[in-house]
């Protein structure tokens, strides 16, 4: 578990973020009410203690995860945050997936492994000059299908086995991603809006999912917990 001192949050900075606002209230989803505290506007408030509670259970289970060399894939495919996600999952060395969710990731992992490895495998040819002998027609087409490929598989190319963990940013945009989790008994780590059922998620962080500087906020503070969880392994080893 990490220590108390090291989290570092702060509910004023979570307020100032935009941590605190839900949606509207004829959109609460009735198992979300416990976490709310008001109403401003017709807008649902997050209770912050609430919020601060449930996120450092989320935290110290990430923690756990990471120090023990365990892999945790984030998603998120709303447009807005496609680059937030991309750039922290790079600076922790995390599997991501920022573009739609490709049915099966999970329930057929194995066809989409060989569908990465011919990926893989054509970005070395690439990169060895071997696609060269073809035409430039066919070139481009290797090209073409090159970007596609790593717009679809990129952040989860290194990806061997299913993760031991998964972290949605938004379980409304991504709910095919929560069900396949579900259903291969994978813990899920979620941003819970006032519009959705918790109770589908294990560590569910009740907070807002749209703002973008909400979602960088928690992003901020899980990759703090992260690379000190991956400094830990360091002193272990």
């Amino acid at each position: 578990m990490i220590k108390e001192n090291d989290l570092k949050l702060n509910t004023e900075k979570m307020i100032e973020a935009g941590l605190i606002f839900g949606h509207k209230k004829s959109k609460t989803h009735p198992k979300m009410k416990k976490y709310i505290s008001g109403v401003k506007n017709d807008i649902h408030i997050f209770d912050i203690e609430k919020t601060s509670e449930k996120l450092k259970e989320a935290l110290n289970f990430i923690y756990e995860l990471v120090s023990n060399n365990k892999t945790i894939l984030f998603v998120g495919t709303k447009i807005q945050i496609k680059d937030i996600l991309k750039d922290f999952a790079n600076e922790v060395n995390c599997p991501y997936i920022n573009e739609r969710w490709c049915g099966g990731t999970f329930t057929n992992f194995e066809i989409v492994r060989k569908r990465i490895e011919y990926f893989k495998n054509l970005e070395l040819k690439k990169e060895k000059g071997e696609l060269e002998k073809y035409t430039k027609k066919e070139q481009m087409k290797l090209d073409k299908k090159i970007k596609e490929l790593e717009k679809k598989f990129g952040g989860i190319k290194n990806l061997e086995k299913l993760p031991d963990a998964i972290f949605i940013l938004d379980i409304k945009k991504d709910y095919t991603a929560l069900l396949e989790a579900k259903k291969k008994g994978i813990p899920i780590i979620a941003i819970v809006d006032t519009n959705v059922n918790p109770d589908l998620v294990n560590y569910p962080i009740p907070a807002n999912d749209d703002a973008i500087s909400s979602i960088k906020y928690i992003l901020d503070i899980v990759k703090e917990v992260i690379l000190k969880a991956k400094n830990q392994q360091i002193i272990k080893e």
